[in-house]
């Protein structure tokens, strides 16, 4: 038995959860089931980035305290979560005590590779990030992903030696020790390497952004928020002294949008190094998800929140969509249309006929007495490297293999006509149909938990416990009921 530890990033709470976080979610969940599964002793991580000047402008916007905004989005996010059938084993928030206290002694332990000096550049609130000039220049002035100026900014800030470590970064990329994957996120990352690191900024004023963590023996500055929001995956498990940290680090395994890539392939291994710690031991890098072809965005008005497909179509149809349909290298797109396809042809017709049709015939020619069941032989080592590799939509591709391949088995053999004639014979295939349905669930358990219990609960005890409802309970109530597809 293994120790194994996975983190999603922090999602940030000035804005609702969408699909890219709920998706993210359900990554770092079938890694940590797929690891428990295995047994492996297993810590999931997941939480909320809830400091910085983005969240004081939306709060000051809304007329609260950022505070009762962060208590609000926080619980929005943890909902999120729950609807998902999300299994965190923890659950962290930035304003919580024990982060910010932990955060303090990090900025201490890493008080040899900080300096104070003169900052002078661009800063974006929306993306709570600086830019260079070369930057700027190409998007003439104005931020793209917030359609706003960048904000000259001349402050005394504290930097962190950054580029001290690009060299020892690179060769932990290049060595395989700190895996970067996909490799096109690699070559991505190993190009800014080669390029050299520079120090960063890691404060800001009070002045100017007054919520955030006091960096420690400076009241007048504040922990910039990329850098505190970075700790919380040691912070999380305890650092410094805990057991858990002690057990569990170096993580098996980040899982981050593309977008955030450079802050934790490299920004965060600088931290580490400065610690002396280990770095991750991977780093996954998914893609973006658009809609109907085009960036979701809600003056574009194709914005889908997570819960409307939830609401009408379940967790499992959700996870299955984002996981099989959006590729795991790349982006991937989402449609009511190809959701509703993937749902009525995979999920209901293919495998979910293929349980009902399995249950009436045991039901029908055996009196609900399955017998004897053969152990299940079907090669999975590919299944088990894609998930490895975080190939999910691999992974799921290999498992539908299975449930065509049982498709085309009942209809070659028939056992309606064989009924007709041998029993004995008929026995043995609507065994081989329950054993490969059992096999099915087991692999389908990370990624579609509440399914794949209801096709072990119908098979397991030898007698067939019909299934109450269908498989994939789909319902038109609640907001998507009126939305056409397109």
């Amino acid at each position: 038995m293994s120790n194994y530890y996975v983190t999603t990033s922090l999602p940030y709470v000035n804005g609702e959860p969408h699909l890219g976080h709920a998706m993210e979610f359900v990554m770092g969940d079938v890694l940590a089931r797929a690891a428990r599964q295995r047994g492996d002793k297993v810590i999931f991580s997941t939480g909320t980035d809830e400091h910085g000047g983005k969240i004081a402008e939306k709060a000051q916007e809304l007329k609260v305290t950022p505070k009762e905004l962060a208590d609000q989005m926080e619980a929005r996010f943890r909902k999120l979560t729950e609807s998902l059938n999300i299994n965190n084993d923890r659950f962290i928030r930035t304003t919580d005590k024990g982060h910010e206290q932990r955060a303090q002694l990090i900025w201490q332990a890493l008080k040899k590779d900080i300096y104070k000096g003169k900052y002078s550049g661009w800063y974006c609130t929306g993306d709570e990030a600086f830019f260079t000039e070369a930057e700027v220049k190409a998007n003439n002035g104005v931020c793209p992903n917030h359609n706003r100026k960048y904000e000259k900014v001349e402050e005394e800030n504290y930097f962190f030696k950054l580029s001290k470590y690009t060299i020892p970064i690179r060769k932990s990329i290049e060595s395989g020790d700190f895996t970067v994957i996909p490799e096109t996120r690699r070559n991505e990352i190993l190009s800014l390497l080669r390029d050299g690191l520079e120090d960063i900024s890691i404060s800001r004023p009070l002045d100017k952004i007054s919520w955030g963590i006091p960096v420690p023996g400076d009241s007048s500055q504040v922990m910039y928020v990329w850098f505190e929001a970075l700790m919380n995956y040691i912070t999380v498990i305890g650092y410094p002294e805990h057991k858990d940290f002690k057990l569990f680090w170096p993580a098996s395994m980040q899982v981050v949008g593309k977008d955030i890539a450079r802050f934790h392939a490299a920004i965060w291994p600088g931290m580490l190094l400065g610690l002396g710690l280990a770095l991750p031991r991977k780093l996954y890098v998914h893609g973006f998800i658009n809609v109907d072809g085009k960036k979701m965005s809600k003056s574009l008005g194709n914005y889908v929140a997570p819960h409307e497909v939830i609401e009408k179509y379940g967790a499992d149809a959700f996870r299955y969509y984002f996981l099989r349909h959006i590729p795991s290298y790349n982006d991937g797109d989402f449609s009511w249309e190809n959701f509703e396809a993937a749902y009525n042809n995979e999920l209901a017709d293919e495998l979910g006929n293929a349980v009902q049709r399995t249950v009436a015939m045991i039901q029908r020619y055996q009196d609900g007495v399955i017998g004897d069941i053969p152990p299940a032989k079907h090669d999975i080592a590919q299944y088990e490297q894609a998930i490895e590799n975080c190939r999910f939509d691999q992974a799921l591709s290999e498992v539908w293999e299975q449930v065509r391949g049982l498709n085309q088995y009942i209809e070659e053999e028939k056992p309606w006509k064989v009924a007709e004639k041998d029993t004995d014979h008929l026995r043995e295939i609507l065994a081989y149909q329950v054993s490969s349905l059992l096999e099915i669930a087991e692999l389908l358990t990370p990624f579609l938990p509440d399914a794949a219990a209801k096709i072990q609960t119908v098979f397991r005890e030898g007698v067939v416990q019909p299934l109450k409802g269908t498989l994939f309970p789909k319902t038109d109530s609640g907001n998507t009921a009126a939305k056409p597809s397109r």
